[in-house]
């Protein structure tokens, strides 16, 4: 099982609000950095949509070369508890802040992937002495590809337990689960049994159907699920957002953050904004190309947040 894996750092359980909360952490050796001493900065990990912290399996110890590094599983995913909880992003943001004030209590760089991302910008926007910067890959806007009324109608008719058990069984397989992750990488090699364990195991857990319940129902609310959109929160910010998008990504294409880019005005240039564009990869680029990912990372840190 994935949380078993060294590379994933000192794993805990902490408890938020009477539910259990994994996370994990990991000291800076020191060596990263350019004169070889930790950097003060620490850096908070948070995962997409269905995923966990296993996701970072390939950048935690990177990155913890040269600053402490810490990464949770939001409510009702990964070893999180499965909660009877209302699932939407304010939920899990309120999730990182609480984590931040507990285990961090100074300004740090929040890295988010895809819902990560969302979930970070907007605990930033809410609680702006959290960050210092922003790191992320790929951001998704969670209302814009919402479905009209009707359908949204639709789908909370159908999420419930009794309708969704066939469903759920079906969509938690591994078998499936495998090809859907070698339709999202580009580099199919990289979907092993590591990787499939990671989606496949969470779902066994007490309360994960209900738990797919309250999702489909959230995510078919709109307003609730996200009632900040991106386009209202990114022009808030002050502080220092560097964007990495795999070119290849099929689930957040970049094209629709270009658009985005252009109705906002955004200037994606230093300091402020970034954008790095990682060649060839989907929508696990962090995964996919770890090693330039980390080091794109690492270097923006100390461009943009260090030596600024």
């Amino acid at each position: 099982m994935e949380a078993n894996h060294r590379h994933l750092g000192c794993q805990r359980i902490w408890f938020w609000r009477g539910w259990h909360i994994r996370y994990t952490y990991i000291r800076p050796m020191g060596s990263g950095s350019p004169d070889g001493k930790p950097s003060m900065v620490p850096l908070l990990l948070l995962h997409g949509f269905g995923s966990a912290l296993g996701q970072w399996r390939s950048n935690l110890q990177a990155l913890s070369q040269s600053h402490c590094v810490y990464a949770l599983d939001f409510l009702g995913f990964g070893g999180s508890q499965k909660a009877p909880a209302a699932y939407n992003v304010n939920l899990w943001a309120d999730l990182v802040y609480d984590f931040w004030r507990c285990f961090i209590g100074q300004p740090a760089v929040i890295l988010g992937h895809s819902l990560g991302s969302l979930v970070g910008l907007t605990a930033a926007i809410d609680h702006p002495e959290i960050a210092l910067g922003l790191a992320l890959l790929t951001l998704p806007d969670a209302q814009t590809t919402q479905p009209p009324n009707w359908a949204r109608s639709l789908e909370r008719a159908f999420a419930s337990p009794v309708l969704l058990w066939p469903l759920f069984k079906f969509v938690t397989q591994e078998w499936l689960l495998r090809s859907v992750l070698q339709s999202i990488y580009i580099r199919r090699e990289l979907v092993d049994d590591e990787l499939v364990a990671l989606f496949a195991t969470p779902p066994r857990d007490k309360g994960a159907l209900d738990t797919f319940c309250r999702l489909a129902r959230s995510r078919s609310h709109s307003d609730d699920y996200s009632p900040k959109t991106v386009a209202q929160m990114l022009p808030q910010l002050s502080i220092p957002i560097l964007f990495l998008w795999g070119n290849q990504d099929r689930i957040v294409p970049l094209a629709g953050f270009r658009q985005l880019q252009n109705q906002l005005q955004l200037a994606l240039a230093p300091p402020q904004f970034q954008l790095i564009e990682i060649d060839n990869a989907g929508h696990c680029a962090y995964d996919e190309y770890p090693e330039i990912v980390n080091q794109h990372i690492l270097t923006w840190i100390q461009s943009s947040l260090i030596s600024a």
